[in-house]
Parts: C-alpha cells; sequence; structure tokens
C-alpha cells in the first residue's frame, strides 16, 4: 500500500502520522475481536499493515529527513511499507521483519484466496505482529500503547482448531486449497524456532500426571463437593497470559522507569534477583515454563512487569542491595 501525500501536504507533521497509525492499530485490532465480523482476517492485515506503515515513515521523517519517505523518480507518491520495513529493519532474517513480510504478502494476496481458513494460519504472526507494533512504537516514538488501549485488549481472541488438509482438499477448489495449504506448511515451519518476534505460538498439553510443568491447564479434585468427587478444570492460553520473556520483561521494566524518570536500569542479573526474591517463578500468575525437547522455556506475564517497576519506585537507590543482601542470608 502506498500512501499519496496531498498537496496540502497534512502528513508533513510526523505527529500526525503517528496519531493515524494508532487510529488504524486500534481499528485492526477492533476489527479482529468482533467475532460477527466475517472479514475479519482481510480487515485486520490492512489495518495493522496500514499502522505499521504511517508509523514507519514518521520515524523516517525524524531520522532521515521527510525527502527519504518519497520515490526520487515521483514526488507526489510515497514509498511502500515494503520498502520502510527494508530500509528500517536490515536484517532480512530478524524474525520482525519476516512477521510483517509475511503479513504484508498476506494483505497483497488476492481476496478470492483468502478463506476463513486463513485465521488458523495467520493468528500467531498477527498475534505477534501486535505485540511488535506496541513494542516499536515505545522505542521508535516514547509511546506507551496502554496509555491507548488496555494491556488485555492487545490479545486477540483466538480459534483454536487446526487445519485439516483433508477437508480444505475437499471444501476448495485445487488452486485456493494448495494455496492454502502450502501458506500453513511454510508458516509452521518458520514458527518452528520459537522465536516471539515471528509468531506467538499456542500450545495446548493435557496431561494427567503429576509434572505441571508438562500442562496448559490444571486438574484439581475437591474432596468437600456434594457428588464426593467434583473435577474443576482451569485452562490458560499462555500466549495471552504470558506473552513476555525475560528480555522482553526486562525491556518493558526500563521503559516504564524511563517513563517514570527513575534511573535504576534493570539488567538480566538484576532481573533474575528480583524473580528469584519474590518467588516469580514459583507463582503461575506471574511465570510459566514450558519445554520443547530438552529446551525449556519461561515466559512471564503483565503481572511480573508491574511487579517489578513497583517495587523499585518504592525504594529506586537501595532495591538492588537490599534484595542482594536478603538473598545472602537465606
Amino acid at each position: 500500500m502506498m500512501e499519496k501525500l496531498p498537496n496540502d501536504n497534512v502528513y508533513k507533521n510526523e505527529d500526525k502520522m503517528v496519531e493515524k497509525s494508532i487510529e488504524a492499530f486500534i481499528l485492526g485490532i477492533e476489527i479482529y475481536n468482533k467475532p460477527t465480523i466475517k472479514y475479519r482476517v482481510e480487515g485486520f492485515s490492512f489495518f495493522i499493515c496500514n499502522a505499521w506503515e504511517l508509523m514507519l515513515k514518521s520515524y523516517l521523517i525524524k531520522t532521515m529527513g521527510q525527502d527519504c519517505i518519497y520515490y526520487k523518480d515521483n514526488r507526489d507518491r510515497t514509498i511502500t511499507l515494503e520498502n520502510c520495513i527494508r530500509l528500517i529493519f536490515t536484517n532480512d532474517k530478524d524474525p520482525l521483519r519476516l512477521n510483517l513480510e509475511k503479513i504484508v504478502q498476506l494483505r497483497n494476496t488476492s481476496t478470492h484466496f483468502i478463506t476463513t481458513e486463513y485465521e488458523m494460519v495467520y493468528v500467531p504472526l498477527f498475534q505477534a505482529c501486535v505485540l511488535n507494533y506496541s513494542e516499536k512504537m515505545s522505542d521508535f516514538h516514547g509511546i506507551d500503547m496502554t496509555s491507548y488501549i488496555p494491556q488485555n485488549f492487545l490479545a486477540l481472541n483466538i480459534s483454536m482448531e487446526a487445519i485439516d488438509n483433508t477437508k480444505i482438499i475437499a471444501k476448495y477448489p485445487e488452486e485456493i486449497a494448495k494455496k492454502l495449504i502450502n501458506a500453513n506448511e511454510e508458516l509452521l515451519s518458520l514458527s518452528s524456532v520459537k522465536n516471539p518476534n515471528f509468531a506467538i505460538v499456542i500450545e495446548h498439553h493435557h496431561y494427567i500426571v503429576k509434572d505441571k510443568k508438562k500442562a496448559t491447564s490444571f486438574v484439581g479434585i475437591d474432596n468437600s463437593a456434594d457428588a464426593k468427587v467434583k473435577i474443576i478444570k482451569e485452562v490458560r492460553d499462555i500466549s495471552k497470559t504470558h506473552p513476555y520473556n525475560a528480555k522482553k520483561c526486562i525491556e518493558r521494566i526500563n521503559k516504564k522507569l524511563e517513563g517514570l524518570d527513575i534511573s535504576v536500569k534493570v539488567n538480566q542479573h538484576s532481573f533474575g534477583l528480583l524473580t528469584k526474591y519474590y518467588s516469580l517463578k514459583g507463582n503461575d500468575n506471574y511465570h510459566y515454563p514450558f519445554e520443547t525437547g530438552t529446551i525449556t522455556y519461561h515466559s512471564y506475564s503483565q503481572q511480573t512487569i508491574d511487579l517489578i517497576v513497583n517495587e523499585i519506585k518504592n525504594d529506586p537507590v537501595n532495591i538492588i542491595h537490599n534484595i542482594k543482601e536478603a538473598l545472602k542470608n537465606k
């Protein structure tokens, strides 16, 4: 999508572009999260791409000047979103760049190829794209998106149904079925690297075992129930409740501290001290471990960020020293 600038240069002020970017971003989320809208994959991909394009062009103007967003041989038109992505995210293996490029590719797909099943294929990318946008809006423009839209609304309503190739082949003409199956296989392969900047992979494992680390749902028995035994199941969507790895947590904590004019900087070491002192890894509200093969990944909730920021805010000068001493004496 190429943005044509009106003659009155209404977009000359990069702040206006940021305002429009935020509006497009919110529209995309609102469209996607409305269950009655069947056009939500196309609608979301259009608005999220528009939001990124305006945000990135505003950043280019701030860092490289107004001229950089125009084609050199055509001053009436601005460069495409694809051009912006390549200018700013120069590493073509960057998971964030790959995520954006795949969503742009979806937006550019002819509408007769987009089926309802595309939602099942692309929602992990959509969720990652929403969080990436929020992060880059903070990095590039110093804007906290949670001041415009509550944190819980940054989680998309998702379908948990998996793609069934047999049903796809039976349901659609060969050309459409082939495109959908190929897209699904390609994105599954790319998502296997487990990088949250590319895709928030949604996995649910249901076990009746002692090791709760392997499960995303938990079963308990209430012996006081009238029926003698009552099964209570709690199912958590980890991509919504615990979307941050340690690096993302540290980045967001430092951004919030900076916004509060607190000079403390959290690093990997101090983050480890804080999580240990407050026993966050033993509390499902703050931390969730999940295993892939022999590797254990650690994801954290927004509550982790809020707790650490609030504790540092209460005593920014002494908190790390006091925690070190307290842990030594344990």
